[in-house]
């Protein structure tokens, strides 16, 4: 009879080596990585009774630190991996996803939890704020590829890429300000005059701003040390040390958490202002290959204790009306505001429809849920909020796993055919708005 311990060990080595493997297995399959590793928790956690139960309720902290830390790094490869250079009309398609659709995806959700699901509104409101950001960690898929290390490769996101990578990078940080509101309205009441002076002045002005400059201020630091240092030796990026993006991502968000800053957005913030200093440097590919790979690693892990979660009983007590919110929001609320948002913008008609649809929720998503319930008084509500948000979650990343393959690659074809006819050279591809 084979020993717990052994079969631990070898499901993570089986667990580690298909993490390695899917991705390129599956790059043309209507089947991503998050959905198997999602069904192998929960048939796992189903047949194997004597696991741990993985309750994300009775584990709360557990759960909130084990997805920040996979959120950070995420957003830390997300900002690494970014060709285009700030600016306001070339982040366009950001600016309008971030001022426009997670606002009216947050308004959306909080009607709909409070008509549909009969939330308070300081529940409907944290369900609103957990799930309109689009989350960096599951939409790796329709995330751009590694950073550009010459000129000529610089420059030739596509508009889908791009935008749904820079919109995950700071909407995980800038939904923050929604979660401290549903917060501190359940503790203090929903009168505007009980939450409003604190809530503007600390959670949304001096959050954000300390959050923007310590990014700022950690990355053209780091970037010093790392591309110019007058000290030779510990001139890191003359060494390939890939390990050192950890470094940058904990200095980012720890220093900012100790101002009481949004870590998350100083981190995305410190990665883009690393990634400026020395755009087309080798240096940010070896960066970026050691943070994807550790997100990945940490992404297995929290599928499965999902997964488990799911097949312990997370979603049960759900009913019509909690499916017809998630199917409601997946498919209809986040696509029509995307849709709206993008009119008369940088993307193509088929782009600016495929920006709207794959608003991916995932890991960012129980990490706020988790703080929050941490944080505030929600009264006994948290198994109904743990049930919704999880369903939005699996919904997410089966809807989104089976289209994602089909989608972009039809999507890169079009434009491989678009660019021969405009400008007779497939090459140009990349950046051809379709």
């Amino acid at each position: 009879m084979f020993e717990p311990p052994s079969l631990v060990f070898v499901a993570a080595g089986v667990a580690v080596f298909a993490a390695a493997v899917l991705p390129r297995l599956l790059s043309r399959a209507p089947v991503s990585m998050p959905m198997v590793f999602l069904a192998a928790g929960a048939v796992t956690f189903a047949l194997l009774g004597s696991l741990p139960d993985p309750d994300p309720i009775a584990h709360r902290e557990f759960t909130t630190h084990l997805t920040e830390v996979c959120v950070i790094i995420s957003l830390m490869g997300a900002g690494l991996a970014l060709d285009r250079p700030l600016g306001w009309r070339r982040w366009a398609t950001t600016w309008r996803m971030l001022g426009i659709v997670m606002p009216l995806s947050i308004l959306g959700l909080t009607v709909l939890g409070l008509w549909v699901l009969g939330l308070g509104l300081a529940a409907a409101l944290l369900v609103g704020a957990a799930l309109a950001p689009t989350d960096p960690v599951l939409a790796s898929e329709v995330r751009v590829g590694e950073p550009a290390d010459s000129e000529e490769e610089a420059g030739r996101e596509d508009e889908v890429r791009f935008g749904l990578t820079s919109e995950a990078g700071l909407n995980d940080g800038l939904a923050f300000p929604f979660v401290y509101l549903a917060i501190a309205m359940s503790v203090v009441g929903t009168s505007p005059a009980a939450w409003f002076p604190s809530w503007f002045a600390i959670d949304v002005l001096w959050r954000i701003g300390a959050g923007v400059l310590m990014g700022w201020g950690t990355g053209r630091l780091l970037a010093v040390v790392f591309f110019s240092s007058k000290l030779r030796r510990i001139r890191l990026a003359e060494h390939s040390e890939g390990f050192v993006a950890l470094a940058a991502t904990f200095l980012a968000y720890g220093a900012t958490e100790m101002v009481e800053g949004y870590g998350f957005v100083a981190v995305f913030v410190c990665a883009v202002t690393i990634r400026a200093a020395e755009r087309t440097h080798g240096y940010h590919r070896v960066l970026h290959s050691y943070v994807e790979q550790l997100e990945r690693l940490m992404t297995v892990i929290i599928l499965v204790l999902l997964g488990g979660a799911i097949a312990r009983g997370l979603l049960s007590g759900l009913g019509w009306a909690e499916v017809l919110v998630a199917v409601a929001f997946l498919v209809v609320v986040r696509p029509l505001a995307g849709w709206a948002a993008l009119a008369g913008g940088r993307a193509g008609p088929r782009d600016r429809v495929a920006i709207a649809f794959f608003g991916v929720r995932g890991i960012g998503s129980l990490y706020y849920l988790a703080y929050a319930l941490g944080e505030g008084d929600f009264g006994d509500q948290t198994d109904e909020l743990w049930a919704i948000v999880g369903l939005v979650v699996t919904g997410s990343i089966v809807l989104h796993g089976v289209t994602t393959a089909p989608v972009m690659n039809t999507l890169d074809s079009l434009r491989r055919r678009e660019a021969a006819r405009r400008f007779g050279d497939p090459d140009q591809a990349p950046n051809t708005p379709v």
